[in-house]
């Protein structure tokens, strides 16, 4: 180094102005504090979004160690925002950094070139705030967090500038935050001051944004992901939640068995070593409270921490106690003595060593203990920079060997599909993730059959190996009790999702090796296959009822003036054959035309009305129903019903009591628990105005409804709703069954379907539904015994019930997990439809639009309000 004595005058001169003048602009960054007048974490405050993104633009503005950029817009049009923050030096040169994370986590380098980018490439962490909204602090933790990681002189902060570049997402849901806020804001000072909102956070799915993310279905989600699997691949992945057990601080990793096998073992260990130098951080700094091994697995696949599992990335979840700005005390003679379902507070247990003894709970504990969690994090990172990169090449490399050891070495979505439409969907959805995926340029032969150009490729020997086998495969989950002979120690979430299974797609797993002629797909997602307009439409146009794309077709033909009919029989229209069910619409020829580009629909052009009987249908008026108890079921539905164009309205509990309903043509009702949706919130919980539920006059006038020719539809437990008030001769099959017995958490049961039914038109003999703690249906039957003799009587009139769907009478289980499913639900009705009044009710005992994944059921959903439509 030159001395100050030896350095030419004017390089001294030089030196000592950018010296003073990065001062000064470091000395300019504003604080949290001096933007939102309080500290972050403060009791009883808050900030809103707009204050953030105030905050947010004036660090960006102010520090050349933190970029800010916009990444995409919300459901209802926020921005969202990802910070980068960094040494000066490493900021200026993004693209490098991201180029070598990308190589390596693909694993597209030789040995040696991976072991030189390890050494001379950036730690990549990614964390990430305010995805639930109900949990506040960590949405205002970030600010805070970028603040101190960009001006912090500390030994430790420079070690982590130098040597990670941190991805910092302040706020994954911004609608959520302001919902909220202003609710707290609102009710500051009165009874209900800590409540949550009795609406969704998330406009369509609430709490599950943290259940989305390998479908992507909503821009916040897929937003992320692009950055994640596609742009920056970052080694370790941090979520923020809060959501950790009574009389503890903060829930911190190793986390709960099972781990899912196919997770690289490498990704469990180095979990838990950033939960070790976690708990030991709190240690040191006289932080009570840390546990872990609490609840949450490695099994499932779905969610902010685990989906990054499958990329050979370190997921991290933590979950911070304290909620809310509002204080709180615990009384220390009150400790438990045992705390997360059975662990001591004695400071005998390994996974809780530190325990918290209660006092005085503020906010602000929350805020430092999710600092002080993160800064473990990034020194960790900035530590083993070079050991995490080359982890992640080595893991992605592994996975390409195993595919050539194990197989499969491809699989192939062949372009002749039951529904084309959804095949595609699929594609996009692994291409999300970032699955690599590869396109035919010519037709080609496998094992005998011949594929088309254009049918997808997906050779399993790559990086992402894991991920592509979890979401095609089946679910096997391993079968475990809390102690023997005990209930079954649930899984967290889910046990199956197997997306073929869901969606409806056929995919060929070809385990030997093959030569194709492909070229990879280079966009983050591909266009529908070509639609087609054959022959003149003088009549109208035949559109076939196997693709869900129909539905949102017609419904915007019919939105526009045009007309449509469902064809009640099978027809043919030139070379084609059209099933029961299909539709045959007529409306403006542009619109057609842009609907077939957008969907890849076949529109088959009519000169004649088919010689078949034809149901007129109009646009369906349909009515979702929505609780003040907010209801993620409902979101999803409403989702569903928005994607595929249906003209519905929102019905509050009053207005099912107080508006004409009979200008519906179908009423649904999501999943619900009866007594949820009879009573809602009490006066306890929540504002009067949010208070009761339909009531027994609502329940009356939805009674009515039907009577005089309505259709009601009921998804899961709110069937339970409908047996019980309409007096229907139906029952839950697995009403009362112990968890001992009985128990499917959430996986794909196989299910035969009655395809002669309207309802079942355009379905699959046999499709999995999507059964999370779900029920089966029993048809009453007349009782002919008395005082334990038979009773030698006429018969009473049979119900009048239709059984549309049946779970299948053997092999249930098609993925995930299922306890005495042969005993309770084999071969009952999981779909029916019966006669009340004038109308009818059609009863789901599963949710066929779980989460938008089950594509596989929608056109039941779709079916039955297109019957209460006919004309």
């Amino acid at each position: 180094m030159i001395s100050k004595s030896k350095m030419p005058k004017a390089l001294l001169a030089a030196v000592l102005f950018l010296a003073c003048a990065s001062l000064a602009v470091a000395q300019k960054v504003p604080s949290p504090k001096d933007v939102y007048g309080f500290r972050v974490g403060d009791d009883y405050k808050l900030a809103d979004y707009a204050q953030i993104e105030d905050y947010l633009t004036q660090l960006d503005n102010t520090s050349n160690r933190v970029k800010k950029i916009e990444i995409g817009e919300t459901v209802l049009g926020r921005k969202m925002y990802l910070l980068f923050i960094s040494s000066e030096k490493n900021l200026a040169q993004l693209d490098k950094w991201k180029d070598i994370s990308t190589k390596l986590a693909r694993a597209s380098v030789s040995d040696q070139e991976a072991a030189r980018l390890s050494q001379e490439g950036k730690a990549i962490v990614w964390i990430d705030g305010g995805m639930h909204s109900t949990e506040l602090a960590h949405g205002q933790m970030t600010s805070e967090l970028a603040y101190t990681l960009a001006t912090s002189e500390t030994a430790e902060m420079k070690n982590i500038r130098e040597n990670v570049i941190t991805l910092l997402m302040p706020v994954m849901n911004p609608d959520g935050l302001d919902i909220v806020v202003d609710w707290y804001r609102k009710n500051m000072g009165t009874p209900y001051e800590t409540s949550r909102p009795p609406v969704l956070y998330h406009y369509y799915m609430g709490h599950d944004n943290n259940r989305d993310w390998f479908m992507n279905n909503m821009p916040e989600t897929y937003n992320v992901t692009k950055i994640l699997y596609n742009e920056w691949y970052p080694q370790i992945v941090y979520n923020h939640h809060q959501s950790s057990p009574a009389w503890t601080k903060i829930s911190l990793p190793p986390y709960a068995d099972p781990v899912n096998p196919k997770i690289h073992p490498a990704v469990t260990a180095a979990v838990s070593e950033v939960g070790s130098a976690m708990t030991k951080r709190f240690s040191l700094e006289n932080m009570p409270g840390a546990i872990a091994d609490n609840v949450y697995t490695m099994f499932w696949n779905g969610g902010g921490r685990t989906v990054p599992y499958y990329h050979n990335m370190i997921g991290i979840l933590t979950e911070t106690g304290h909620t809310t700005p509002t204080p709180r005390f615990y009384d220390p003679e009150k400790l438990p003595k045992t705390v997360a379902g059975g662990t001591p507070t004695d400071g005998t247990d390994i996974m809780y060593p530190d325990p918290w003894k209660g006092g005085e709970s503020h906010f602000r504990d929350a805020v430092d203990y999710m600092l002080t969690a993160t800064w473990a994090t990034l020194d960790l990172a900035a530590d083993r920079k070079e050991n995490y990169l080359h982890n992640i090449y080595k893991m992605g490399k592994s996975a390409i060997e195993k595919s050539k050891a194990e197989g499969p070495f491809a699989y192939i979505i062949d372009k002749n599909q039951w529904d084309s439409f959804e095949a595609v969907n699929l594609v996009n959805v692994l291409l999300r993730g970032g699955i690599e995926i590869e396109k035919a340029t010519k037709d080609f032969t496998v094992n005998g059959k011949k594929y088309e150009k254009g049918t997808y490729v997906i050779y399993a020997g790559q990086a992402f190996r894991p991920y592509l086998l979890d979401l095609m495969e089946k679910q096997d989950y391993p079968t475990r009790f809390q102690y023997p002979g005990g209930p079954p120690d649930t899984p967290y979430d889910l046990a199956g999702w197997t997306l073929p299974m869901q969606m409806g797609v056929d995919v060929d797993k070809i385990k030997e090796a093959f030569e194709a002629p492909t070229e990879k797909i280079s966009t983050p997602q591909v266009d529908h296959y070509e639609g087609s307009i054959s022959k003149s439409g003088s009549f109208g146009y035949a559109l076939s009822v196997n693709t869900n794309a129909s539905v949102a077709a017609t419904n915007k033909i019919l939105k526009a003036g045009g007309t449509a009919f469902k064809a009640m029989t099978e027809f043919k229209a030139g070379k084609s054959t059209f099933p029961a069910g299909s539709f045959v619409v007529s409306g403006d020829d542009v619109l057609v035309e842009s609907l077939a580009k957008e969907y890849g629909l076949e529109f088959t052009g009519l000169a004649a009305r088919p010689e078949v009987q034809l149901t007129k249908i109009h646009l369906p008026k349909v009515g979702l129903y929505k609780s003040w108890v907010s209801n993620m079921d409902e979101g999803w539905t409403r989702f569903v019903m928005d994607e595929y164009a249906f003209d519905m309205d929102t019905l509050h509990d009053v207005d099912i009591k107080t508006v004409d309903l009979s200008k519906y043509d179908a009423i649904i009702l999501p999943s619900q628990r009866p007594k949820s949706m009879l009573h809602g919130n009490s006066v306890l919980d929540m504002p009067e105005k949010f208070t009761g539920g339909m009531g027994l006059d609502g329940s009356m006038a939805l009674s009515n409804y039907v009577k005089a020719g309505g259709t009601l539809i009921a998804f899961d437990e709110a069937s339970d709703f409908v047996i019980e008030q309409f007096g229907l001769p139906l029952r839950d099959a697995t009403e009362g069954a112990d968890s001992k017995d009985f128990f499917i958490p959430g996986s794909l049961i196989k299910t035969g379907i009655d395809t002669s039914h309207p309802i079942a038109f355009g379905m699959k003999d046999t499709v999995a539904v999507s059964f999370n703690r779900s029920r089966a249906f029993t048809i009453d039957k007349q009782s002919k015994t008395g005082e334990g003799g038979k009773e030698d009587i006429k018969d009473a009139p049979a119900p009048e019930v239709e059984v549309i769907a049946t779970y299948a009478a053997k092999d249930l289980l098609m993925s995930g997990w299922a306890l005495g499913e042969q005993r309770y639900i084999a071969k009952k009705p999981a779909l029916v439809k019966t006669k009340y009044g004038k109308g009818s009710c059609v009863l789901f005992a599963f949710r066929p639009q779980f989460r938008a994944q089950p594509r596989g059921t929608y056109k039941l959903i779709f079916n039955a309000i297109y019957e209460a439509a006919s004309e």
